[in-house]
């Protein structure tokens, strides 16, 4: 190791450091122990441009381990992403750049949002996977116009967490050979040795998933890491897997080693035995010599080569192959809002009964070939929830061209690499499960929503109405769950209409996630129903009167129960209005005069009907009004036996109606 190259990884521990001392709050272990395989990786193996972080053929590097973002806000500053000096100072601060966790599309060069241990690994294998299928659609002989490698830097508490194993597994299935992973072995966790909850050979269970497996035994052995890295690249047919042991918060006398090291500052006078320890010339907070960063900067024009043949060689290939330059322009172009809109072809169904799984399959391939982009499938239930592109071919290791991704039995790590997919850019990733099954898929939603990823979720078998499978399988809190969650467009239709209004803000959407709450059962297509429902709700059915005695207000399988309503009460001399509301959340972003078109105050008798959790109708009920829906977990019995058992008829919602009125 030359002198630089010390004094270049004993900066990333430093300014780390400081960074967390200065804040008084963060993880200073994993920048302190995996500061030389970091700096190995960036300056010599990384292929990245810090000005063109969006380089489309850069390689991905992913923090898994999302708790030591200090080490990744030392390398972005030493490679001159544009983090100052002064962002550092400010860590963990209110509006900074330099978050606790690292934050995509917050930070320049933070590749994905991590922080939840093990997410990380699998948005990496997502991002391994999209980079394969557009390598298979694009490459041509003498042209690797997408030719990457994504990264992925990790500890034990990455290895444990089930999602890890969940994505492993699938990318050794896969082959995905440019996806490298960096596991940070220093045995220690927040509570102590990995001893006491981690025993086994996780080198043995990555062999076991398919991957090539490497062992450094020092971490701070430059050049062993890099011969592992290199040694990775050199496998063409299986993801590789490099343990490299390290010692948590190396270099701080009273705590390397030490479980203490790993979520708290160091303290004053422990930073300043850091600093003497590795012999840094520098007292000052923040100080690094000259001579790094000019090294950082020499090192750095290694990526700016690398993209400026990549230019050229692109510039020729998209002269040499116009309609691959066509598809490339495609595959990286919003779709079109306006001639979506206004597609007859695609908001065309047939009048009669159906379910709103199946009109979703219909959507979704009337779509595909609109945008080749669309890349996803189903957690083993692909015949279930319709998710299946025809004529489309399956991804596998025998053909990364294929569209359909059959992730398995594993929905919290599918719905990572739907993350991953969405971050490597140039791809629309859909992802499909039973409803009930959002609860695994939720915590790597939320991460979509935080991250602004336009991913799509297929959810079906959307209520009581899955009948005979029981309450382990009818999803009665999950609706009120998804519309709580920030950031995402929850949309359950109850005709062709609706689901095409729903596919068509999917397809549409730049910078938000679409969940499809989807029937099993048939519904009948109404009359009424329009393009209106991309405003979230609508009035379906009004009045007679300018201001209806009573408003219905239901969504999905519900609206045609609550029409059925409407006629009956209208037979007794009552006239009231009935609301389809299949999304919430576009319904309260509507103007106030919209809304109050819709749901006017003055109407203060108002009932919601929906055959799931009655949580937050509330909202749009009022204290006057009242709300038709599930109280417990369901029954096992056909699917129009619950909905009489549970009171989801023409006969309860109009006595319903009447008990509001009176």
């Amino acid at each position: 190791m030359s002198n630089l190259d010390t004094m270049s990884v004993n900066a990333i521990r430093i300014l780390s450091a400081d960074a967390i001392q200065k804040a008084n709050s963060g993880h200073p272990g994993l920048p302190l122990g995996s500061a030389a395989m970091a700096y190995e990786l960036w300056s010599r193996h990384l292929k990245h441009n810090a000005k063109d972080p969006k380089w489309a053929d850069r390689d991905r590097f992913v923090l898994s381990g999302g708790h030591g973002s200090m080490l990744l806000y030392s390398l972005l500053h030493l490679f001159g992403y544009g983090l100052t000096l002064d962002d550092l100072k400010d860590f963990r601060q209110d509006g900074s750049r330099t978050p606790g966790h690292p934050e995509y599309g917050h930070t320049v060069g933070v590749e994905a949002t991590t922080g939840p241990l093990g997410a990380g690994m699998g948005m990496a294998v997502g991002m391994a996977m999209a980079e394969a299928h557009l390598a298979a659609v694009f490459n041509k002989p003498g042209y690797p116009v997408v030719d990457h490698y994504t990264f992925a830097l990790g500890g034990d508490g990455c290895l444990m967490e089930g999602i890890s194993s969940e994505a492993f597994s699938l990318a050794g299935t896969l082959g995905l050979a440019k996806l490298i992973v960096l596991y940070d072995s220093n045995q220690i966790t927040i509570e102590g040795s990995t001893d006491l909850a981690f025993t086994e050979d996780v080198a043995a269970r990555m062999a076991a998933f398919g991957f090539q497996t490497l062992t450094v035994e020092d971490g701070n052995d430059l050049a062993a890491i890099g011969q592992a890295i290199e040694q990775a690249k050199a496998d063409k047919t299986r993801p590789s897997f490099i343990t490299i042991k390290t010692a948590i918060g190396y270099g701080c006398p009273a705590k390397q080693g030490k479980a203490s090291a790993h979520g708290e500052p160091l303290g004053e006078e422990n930073v300043k035995a850091l600093r003497e320890n590795l012999g840094w010339p520098l007292a000052e907070p923040f100080a690094v010599p000259p001579e790094v960063y000019d090294h950082c900067a020499g090192l750095a024009k290694n990526g700016e080569d690398a993209e400026a043949a990549w230019q050229k060689m692109f510039s020729e290939y998209q002269d040499k192959f116009p309609e691959m330059k066509r598809l490339w322009e495609k595959y990286h172009t919003a779709a079109d809002e306006k001639a979506l809109l206004e597609d007859a072809a695609f908001w065309k169904y047939e009048d009669k009964p159906q379910a709103t799984r199946g009109l979703s399959g219909t959507m979704l391939n009337r779509l595909k070939d609109t945008l080749p982009q669309l890349f996803g499938g189903s957690a083993d239930l692909g015949p279930s929830n319709k998710s299946e592109m025809k004529d489309a071919g399956d991804f596998s290791r025998e053909n990364y061209a294929g569209r359909n991704i059959h992730f398995g039995v594993r929905e919290l790590a599918m719905a990572a690499m739907a993350n991953g997919i969405a971050l490597h850019g140039g791809l629309r990733p859909y992802v499909a499960t039973f409803f009930v099954f959002s609860d695994y898929v939720k915590p790597m939603l939320r991460l979509a929503s935080l991250m602004k990823l336009p991913v799509t979720y297929i959810f079906t078998h959307d209520s009581i109405g899955v009948g005979e499978d029981g309450p382990t399988h009818e999803p009665i809190e999950q609706l009120a769950a998804l519309r709580a969650t920030p950031g995402i467009h929850v949309f359950r239709p109850a005709d062709a209409t609706e689901t095409a209004a729903g596919w068509y803000l999917a397809a549409t959407s730049q910078e938000t996630p679409t969940a499809l709450i989807l029937s099993r059962q048939n519904l009948p297509q109404l009359a009424a129903s329009s393009k209106e429902a991309l405003r979230g709700g609508y009035i379906i059915a009004d009045s007679q009167a300018a201001t209806p005695q009573a408003i219905l207000i239901a969504s999905g399988s519900e609206v045609s129960l609550a029409l059925a309503a409407k006629d009956a009460l209208r037979t007794e001399g009552i006239d009231v209005r009935v609301v389809s509301m299949p999304s919430t959340d576009l319904f309260d972003r509507q103007s106030d005069a919209y809304r109050e078109s819709v749901l006017p105050k003055a109407v203060r008798a108002r009932v919601a009907i929906e055959a799931l959790s009655g949580f937050g109708w509330e909202k749009y009920v009022g204290l006057d009004g009242d709300v038709i829906a599930m109280t417990g977990f369901g029954a096992s019995a056909p699917g129009g036996t619950l909905f009489k058992k549970f009171g989801f008829t023409t006969e309860h919602v109009v006595e319903t109606v009447k008990k509001v009125l009176a």
